[in-house]
């Protein structure tokens, strides 16, 4: 699935200090600023240690412990909460392996006069986005390298996201990150970690139209999110449904892609 999301914060000392987490001197030599974080890119997630909040690079796309090639990733950059308690993908990593994926905005796209506009969603308060997530780590049997890899949990889209996509990333607040994290000696899911899984109340969340350069992933720079045309301007309500598919150059972060390229492609949205 190719979805986009940013991470921009200017480096890794101020992400750490915002994070409560340590200083890493290997971490902060591998981090840069990301204003267009696309599907297979490594980016950064947050998760429990032994009781310890630990920062960690992580591939997005995740790969279960039993996968036998790596294969498909690019299908699984989401995870449904209506369903990953019972999808073999997800349910060990939900069980045991939940994470926060670290960003600072996503983005969706709207189509007008048969042009796609981009819109990036972002805190009203300017803080940072903890998405929910769950991570998997995965031995590749022909380098005997590992990998770690990650997915966005997501939930059904509240009145801000609905009139451009039915479906948004499960946005947890600061005081619940541990809550989610944390994975009790019995390894059961409790009733606090299912209560999570829903939409970002309204007011939390502010859309920008910003440039078109976002949707091309060759592109990852500020002019990314510098005011696009009319900026300030509502999501439009999608077209009504029509049964002829046409190809489109960009894929919602919360679609369900139907093939590898998802990168770069996507079925268009009705």
């Amino acid at each position: 699935m190719c979805g986009r999301f940013t991470l921009t914060i200017p480096s890794y000392e101020e992400l750490a200090e915002t994070l409560g987490v340590s200083v890493s001197p290997e971490l902060k030599a591998s981090y840069k600023p990301r204003y267009n974080i696309a599907p297979t890119d490594p980016s950064w997630v947050l998760r429990m240690n032994h009781g310890v909040r630990e920062l960690v690079g992580a591939t997005w796309g995740l790969i279960p412990h039993w996968a036998k090639s790596a294969e498909g990733r690019a299908k699984a950059i989401n995870a449904r909460a209506e369903s990953i308690e019972e999808a073999p993908k997800f349910r060990d990593s939900f069980a045991r392996k939940r994470c926060v994926v670290i960003a600072d905005g996503f983005f969706e796209w709207v189509t007008e006069h048969g042009a796609r506009k981009p819109l990036w969603f972002t805190p009203a308060e300017g803080r940072l986005l903890f998405m929910a997530g769950v991570q998997a780590s995965w031995l590749d049997p022909k380098t005997n390298e590992r990998m770690r890899t990650f997915s966005v949990v997501t939930c059904p889209a509240n009145d801000l996201i609905r009139p451009v996509h039915d479906r948004m990333p499960v946005v947890l607040a600061e005081k619940d990150l541990v809550t989610w994290m944390e994975t009790p000696p019995s390894g059961e899911v409790t009733s606090a970690v299912r209560d999570l899984m829903h939409p970002a109340p309204i007011g939390f969340l502010r859309a920008t139209r910003v440039s078109s350069r976002v949707n091309s992933v060759k592109n990852d720079d500020p002019s990314c999110i510098l005011p696009g045309d009319d900026a300030e301007a509502p999501p439009t309500k999608p077209k009504a449904a029509s049964k002829k598919k046409e190809p489109s150059k960009t894929l919602s972060l919360f679609d369900e892609p139907s093939t590898n390229a998802a990168r770069h492609a996507a079925p268009k949205r009705h």
